[in-house]
């Protein structure tokens, strides 16, 4: 679940993204201060929700692109999302979804002369099966993960997909689409120091 606010360029909107659409035909229906975006083909299916004049319902919003919320401002917007006779609610993730990993392993892709596959470690043993494309990456070193849920500075939303036929659970990142500052143009994954710490936050720069 990513939640995203960017008052200067979007107004006081809380946009809560739950689910990748994958392009499919979307429904729209507002109550309110509140639009609920569900899937046509399964109205069921919540993909996303907005909240208008958000502030107004769960008080001050801190920072901009993907943002975290409190556990009180999560109880806020569920009882907004109750009155405005929705029944649906939103968990409360305060997981990082951009964190410092591991690269445990790292072969070739099967079926690609660019890419590899990568079992890299997120947090405590988790560990993802990555797909990535850069020239540098290999075993053994320590990276930036976008995890599925991130949302990079660009605005770009990572979900799991599949890279040539092979499943791929979030991007290891880029100086550059991490938006830090002096990023090498060359291309290639950020590598870090090797005491940095897997699982930590990492953060990023601003579009």
């Amino acid at each position: 679940m990513i939640f995203a606010y960017n008052k200067e360029h979007v107004g006081d909107v809380l946009m809560i993204v739950v689910a990748d659409d994958q392009g499919k035909e979307k429904k729209v229906e507002r109550n309110g201060q509140i639009a609920r975006v569900s899937l046509v083909e399964n109205p069921e299916q919540v993909v996303a929700w907005n909240i208008f004049q958000a502030s107004d319902l769960i008080g001050s919003i801190e920072g901009q692109g993907q943002i975290t919320l409190t556990e009180a401002q999560i109880e806020r917007l569920n009882e907004a999302i109750s009155q405005a006779g929705f029944t649906e609610t939103i968990e409360h993730d305060q997981e990082p979804k951009i964190v410092i990993g591991f690269v445990k392993a790292c072969k070739k892709h099967p079926d690609s002369d660019h890419l590899s596959i990568t079992q890299t470690e997120v947090d405590n043993g988790e560990i993802l099966q990555i797909v990535c494309g850069a020239p540098n990456i290999k075993a053994g070193q320590k990276v930036v993960v976008a995890k599925p849920g991130a949302m990079m500075p660009d605005g770009l939303l990572i979900w799991p997909g599949l890279l040539r036929g092979v499943e791929s659970y979030g991007m290891i990142c880029s100086a550059k689409e991490l938006r830090l500052p002096n990023a090498p143009t060359k291309k290639g994954i950020l590598e870090l120091p090797f005491d940095a710490e897997i699982g930590a936050a990492f953060a990023v720069g601003k579009e």
